[in-house]
């Protein structure tokens, strides 16, 4: 079973493959046009919502009421790309000044330009510890960028031989991306310099990207007759898995965390958020806990807390509609949390006389609740999960 959140509909429990019960929580914020949901940490999420036709990066943590706007006064625009404990990167532009790499520690005027002497545009992408990374441009032509947070700061990553290069994610002092080589765009890996360039092309694939790195896994796709297909590798060319579902045109791995890899995969016709758990087999269709409105999903980053599972990412129905979404699943043998109505209060005694209302058959007064299997048994209703939210909520275990 899982519960989907929408803004027009309390709540809705649907069937579903997954032994879990997921929370589908629509971030878009007020008054905004688009959101989209980039990257997630923990119980964090970041990307940037559109409003009034300019975009603003920012962060969520787990509720659309919980926007926070990192755009720095004069910005035209900003982009929220990346994020992990207490800092963001992305880019952002102003009136005089190209698009420049930039990191945050979670408020607008935090912002630091990243951008190097020498190079016409940069753009930031992901963070991990004190280290960022990213691409710089000078002229038509892309360089593999790293940062310890300031422009001075900045280590040109582009491997010898290659005539452009981009590296998308960090994690534990690796960097990954990819090099153009021979014409063909190669996935690959860095250790803080250009010369420390390894390649996980593996063989039989025209060209490979690696997107996101996290514990030793790091994913993306590989090319094979025109179609990409999602990609998982543990530090060589020779660990390469195939992600690709089966029945699937096409699919792309775009984020992993806590052992997971997330991403989108064709699915009937049009792109599904989907999960898996380093098998090709192992992939869940994310899209059937998306609210009912949207046609196209995505999920571009995924997490834990150590009692949820967090997937960031957005859904849509074509050019008139697109939301950033984060998906929610208890880890096994975890309970749910204590913000049941997802108004980000708590511990707040509110959630309880929420919990009970919905329990008793109620509707939810937020419309943003949990589902009411809290202690995650498989068995509801049931009061043994009104024992463990009173357990949880007065600060004792998961029972």
């Amino acid at each position: 079973m899982m519960t989907c959140i929408s803004a027009a509909a309390a709540l809705s429990i649907c069937s579903a493959m997954a032994s879990a019960q997921w929370t589908c929580v629509r971030l878009h914020p007020a008054n905004a046009e688009r959101s989209f949901a980039n990257a997630a940490v923990g119980t964090t999420q970041a990307g940037y919502a559109t409003f009034g036709g300019v975009q603003h990066g920012g962060v969520w943590t787990g509720s659309a009421a919980s926007w926070t706007d990192l755009s720095p006064a004069g910005a035209t625009m900003t982009v929220v790309q990346g994020c992990t404990a207490g800092m963001q990167v992305g880019y952002a532009g102003f009136p005089t000044v190209a698009i420049h790499a930039s990191v945050w520690s979670g408020t607008a005027a935090s912002r630091v330009d990243l951008h190097p002497a020498g190079f016409t545009q940069s753009l930031a992408y992901s963070v991990d510890g004190p280290q960022q990374v990213g691409v710089v441009v000078a002229g038509s032509l892309s360089r593999a960028a790293l940062w310890t947070g300031t422009a001075a700061s900045f280590v040109n990553l582009h491997p010898a031989g290659a005539s452009e290069s981009r590296a998308y994610g960090v994690d534990n002092g690796v960097q990954v991306g990819s090099a153009t080589i021979g014409g063909a765009g190669r996935a690959g890996m860095w250790s803080g310099t250009a010369a420390s360039w390894v390649n996980l092309h593996p063989a039989g694939f025209v060209s490979s990207q690696a997107l996101a790195i996290e514990n030793g896994q790091q994913v993306g796709s590989v090319t094979i007759g025109g179609e990409s297909r999602a990609a998982l590798w543990t530090g060589t060319a020779a660990s390469f898995v195939n992600l690709h579902p089966a029945g699937s045109a096409y699919s792309t791995a775009m984020g992993v965390g806590a052992g997971y890899q997330v991403g989108f995969a064709s699915v009937g016709g049009a792109e599904h958020a989907v999960l898996w758990n380093s098998t090709a087999s192992s992939f869940l269709d994310l899209h059937q806990f998306a609210p009912a409105p949207f046609v196209f999903s995505y999920a571009t980053g995924v997490s834990s807390d150590g009692t949820n599972l967090y997937v960031s990412g957005y859904a849509s129905n074509g050019p008139s509609l697109t939301e950033a979404i984060v998906w929610i699943r208890p880890l096994p043998g975890a309970c749910d949390g204590v913000d049941f109505n997802h108004d980000g209060l708590f511990p707040d005694t509110q959630d309880v006389t929420d919990f009970l209302a919905v329990f008793a058959g109620g509707t939810c007064p937020t419309e943003s609740c949990g589902d009411i299997d809290f202690n995650n048994d498989g068995l509801f209703p049931d009061t043994s999960d009104i024992d463990s939210l009173l357990s949880v909520f007065s600060g004792g275990a998961c029972v």
